[in-house]
């Protein structure tokens, strides 16, 4: 039949066939290649950035122009000073709550260790008169707070939320335990403290230098090294992850102490904008701004997902949030349930994405 292929015929070389020679096929680009050089630059942008951050962008920049145009103020460079100095402190928290949710887990804790190490810092400042020595001791009680987090969560083998969620309340209460409850110390003519509070580099306040440099060395570690492809692997697959043989309970002990090391700093740094070292006003819902930052950011509650990057952006939009309701005079209040309710849109939004069929809907 005519509609029979033979397969004895030789191919041949001429012809359209030609186009299968060596030269033809190394003077034709690979298909890849094509529809790379076919993405516009527009695309190219956009997949460099992250859609997650275009969008945090758009946001910041959409309630910059609602709260500029409702109050002149929000543009002067004091008021934006303020901006950067009240979020450097959620933001230290915010960077640290990335890793620990990359790893597939939560630190609850984290504005409890704040709380206690600025007491400490505080009251170690007031004995020994040395600001260094008031740091040391408070970084010295954060690792120390991480650790026992996470000993309780490895060898307890209690969930990190549940662990931290009750350390949160022992922490805050060894913190009013040693402070009777009241601000400890004064901190607020030491010429270290004063550089903390309100001293500049380059014309950048130094609170937000201090989040400068731990979110440039969080984004590397998560980024480029072997550390950090390690710990999102854990959180994407823990069980692969020991199979490949991850020491995954090395790796959360660490990654607590980490944590609790820079929720010390922030403590230090309570201490030092305050002028004493506060038990709980100066700390009080800062793990809620963290996890909403971290979540608006793009770090995947179930792990294994997330960058520095979106949740500093995320920190600015909550900053600039708080600071323009409070320049329109929105009620305080109110500012809490915006934050709740960004958390909410965050974590349903993530779900969405993930395409996993949702809890109690019928389908």
């Amino acid at each position: 039949m005519s509609s029979t292929t033979r397969k004895d015929i030789p191919v041949t070389t001429t012809g359209t066939a030609a186009s299968t020679s060596p030269a033809a096929s190394s003077a034709t680009p690979p298909q890849g290649e094509q529809e790379h050089d076919r993405v516009s630059p527009f695309k190219r942008v956009v997949s460099a950035i992250g859609v997650q951050n275009i969008s945090l962008i758009i946001a910041i920049a959409l309630v910059v122009a609602i709260i500029g145009i409702q109050n002149p103020l929000f543009f002067t460079v004091p008021n934006l000073k303020v901006i950067g100095t009240a979020i450097a402190i959620v933001g230290l928290l915010a960077v640290v709550q990335t890793i620990v949710i990359i790893l597939g887990a939560l630190d609850i804790s984290v504005g409890s260790i704040a709380g206690l190490t600025s007491v400490a810092s505080a009251m170690i400042f007031t004995a020994t008169s040395s600001a260094a020595l008031g740091v040391l001791g408070a970084v010295a009680i954060g690792v120390a707070c991480g650790l026992v987090n996470g000993c309780i969560i490895v060898f307890g083998r209690v969930n990190p939320v549940i662990a931290t969620l009750a350390t949160l309340a022992a922490f805050k209460g060894i913190a009013q335990l040693i402070s009777d409850g009241r601000a400890q110390g004064y901190t607020g003519a030491d010429p270290f403290f004063v550089f903390l509070a309100r001293g500049t580099l380059l014309g950048i306040p130094t609170l937000i230098w201090v989040l400068i440099v731990v979110a440039v060395l969080a984004h590397v570690v998560l980024r480029y090294t072997t550390i950090g492809r390690n710990i999102y692997a854990v959180g994407g697959n823990n069980i692969a992850s020991r199979l490949g043989g991850i020491n995954i309970n090395r790796y959360i002990i660490g990654v607590y102490m980490v944590t609790g090391a820079v929720a010390a700093i922030a403590g230090v740094l309570i201490t030092a904008r305050t002028g004493s070292g506060q038990p709980i006003s100066g700390s009080e819902g800062l793990e809620l701004q963290a996890i909403t930052a971290a979540a608006l950011g793009g770090a995947a509650l179930k792990g294994g997902k997330g960058a520095i990057a979106g949740t500093i952006l995320a920190v600015i939009l909550l900053g600039v949030l708080t600071n323009g309701m409070t320049l329109i005079g929105v009620n305080t209040f109110w500012q809490n349930v915006a934050q709740g309710t960004l958390l909410v849109v965050a974590v349903v939004i993530q779900q969405l994405r993930s395409g996993e069929r949702r809890i109690g809907i019928p389908g």
